[in-house]
């Protein structure tokens, strides 16, 4: 037995050409009987492993295109076609991601809202109409200094009362 590169190099191109054909014979037989084409279907009635079929673009487009292909004795009437069935699934799985994606910033909007509302209610929170509470401020502290004016004024008057009232007692007492 050689061992050569080159004895090697053809002794697997051999292989896979054998399993190359075993492929193509597959699909032929499976189209034959009517049955379902599919990577794994075709791998599996081969004896080959699906990443053969994968990793050659020829033999993958192949098995594709069968089972793009309504089987054998069928009318293209009113049957479903497995590609129209594909493409259904695609469609309603992309659907079913954005579904779930809005579903997704709905749950997050809720959780927001309701986590705001439960703030504000603990008192925790900032009021909703701080423009009014900080004018209510203002005015309340301007009220407060023009109520201290008023005591200044009396606590003068008072004085000054005092004062004439101690003059008049002064004066008495002589």
């Amino acid at each position: 037995m050689s061992t050569s590169p080159d004895h090697l190099t053809r002794a697997r191109a051999a292989d896979f050409d054998r399993r190359r054909n075993r492929v193509f014979k597959a699909l032929d037989q499976l189209t034959a009987a009517g049955e379902e084409i599919s990577v794994s279907s075709v791998a599996r009635a081969a004896g080959v492993h699906r990443s053969l079929i994968h990793r050659h673009g020829d033999l993958h487009a192949a098995v594709i295109a069968r089972a793009g292909q309504p089987p054998p004795g069928t009318t293209a009437g009113a049957q479903v076609s497995r590609k129209s069935l594909l493409a259904d699934v695609a469609n309603l799985t992309a659907r079913n991601g954005r579904l779930s994606a809005h579903i997704t910033r709905l749950e997050r909007r809720l959780s927001e809202a309701l986590g705001q509302t439960a703030w504000e209610s603990s008192g925790l929170g900032a009021p909703t109409d701080i423009e009014t509470l900080t004018r209510r401020a203002t005015e309340l502290e301007q009220r407060i200094l023009d109520l201290r004016g008023e005591l200044a004024e009396r606590d003068e008057d008072l004085e000054a009362a005092r004062a004439a009232n101690r003059e008049l007692m002064a004066q008495l007492n002589r």
